[in-house]
């Protein structure tokens, strides 16, 4: 430990939380004074042994008020659930008005906070981060990345734009959460099902942000949000994370929010999202299991495929998950890559754009 190190809690040891784990104590920059955690069987148990990896002599705790007076630079937020924001918006409050610096991949609307809602709840973000004086930034692989930052990445690149249009594309056969995949997406369900995504508002207010963070980067204003949202059936009966899927119910979802500029498209975020590889095979797909799609259309056309994969996901101590396991650890390195700028950043909620690159110093390996 140095002086110059950022002292780093990492709340919640979920997939995230234990990547972001065994990242901070292998980073010659980031020193791991506290975990925290939920249930009563982790309390007082060794953090490394939590994280799938070796005894690091750290106990976790689930006494919030003791890791907040050891008064850690940082905070990497991993908590998750159904009811994420409305549990979480609280801790980022207390942490924040403790002078405490919050990095979070749990509250994903977040990644531009000037357009997140409830205002009331932003509101309050924003009192406690200016009596802190600190600073919360959100992120992951998408949102956070591969839909609002990459593309205007890739816009240095060009004189011209007519139309941005981002993907996701992948397979979600191994997300194991009955109460997201079946009953808030119909994953499994006839189509006479309405799941909460089809809702009108759902789709836009989940990704409205990302789209205004793209078109205020870029000095557009969006006249409107529209949603498209579309179902396919598996022909055969599949087996997957959340259970038994029949045929003849829903296994593959396409949807998109799409940001409107004197009446025609200009920016899109699609998500097509599969059970099996073959069900829909008219839609759009990717690379491998799961992958992210830019298309800029302008002077010059910009098309871009990025996927990230893991060649050994149980050496990075990801066990039950093959898909999404590259995606994981992209998500999480999003965050704790980001700390000393947040750290060293003016107070406020910020988003990518606020940052300058956050280059992760320490990370390429030696060995």
């Amino acid at each position: 430990m140095t002086a110059d190190n950022q002292r780093v809690v990492v709340w919640a040891t979920g997939g995230i939380g234990s990547i972001a784990i065994r990242t901070i104590t292998e980073r010659p920059d980031l020193d791991l004074v506290g975990v925290w955690v939920h249930s009563a069987d982790k309390d007082g148990r060794d953090a490394g042994d939590l994280a799938n990896g070796e005894p690091i002599g750290l106990k976790a705790t689930g006494d919030a008020d003791a890791l907040i007076a050891l008064k850690p630079d940082c905070v990497v937020y991993a908590a998750s659930g159904p009811e994420r924001d409305a549990l979480a918006i609280p801790d980022y409050v207390k942490l924040l008005s403790a002078g405490i610096n919050v990095v979070t991949t749990s509250t994903t609307r977040l990644v531009n906070p000037h357009a997140y809602e409830p205002a009331e709840w932003r509101d309050q973000l924003t009192t406690a981060a200016k009596e802190g004086q600190a600073s919360l930034y959100a992120s992951g692989i998408e949102p956070g990345f591969a839909a609002d930052y990459l593309p205007l990445v890739l816009s240095t690149q060009s004189s011209q734009i007519e139309k941005i249009h981002s993907y996701e594309m992948g397979l979600y056969d191994d997300y194991g959460v009955p109460d997201i995949m079946s009953d808030a997406l119909g994953f499994g369900r006839p189509l006479e099902y309405v799941p909460w995504i089809s809702f009108p508002g759902a789709i836009a207010g989940e990704w409205q942000g990302q789209l205004r963070l793209v078109a205020e980067a870029l000095g557009v204003e969006l006249d409107e949000i529209r949603e498209t949202f579309d179902r396919a059936v598996t022909d055969r009966t599949l087996e997957v994370a959340m259970g038994t899927v029949e045929a003849g119910t829903c296994g593959a979802l396409r949807m998109q929010a799409i940001g409107m500029v004197g009446g025609r498209e200009a920016i899109v975020i699609e998500h097509v999202t599969r059970l099996a590889h073959d069900v829909a095979p008219d839609w759009p797909r990717g690379i491998g299991d799961l992958s992210y799609r830019v298309v800029i259309t302008g002077q010059p056309d910009i098309d871009c495929t990025l996927a990230a994969t893991l060649r050994d996901p149980q050496k990075a101590g990801i066990e039950g998950m093959t898909s999404g396991a590259g995606a994981m650890v992209a998500t999480a390195m999003r965050v704790v890559n980001a700390i000393p700028y947040v750290v060293a950043a003016q107070p406020g909620l910020l988003s990518s754009v606020d940052l300058p690159l956050t280059i992760p110093r320490g990370s390429f390996a030696t060995a």
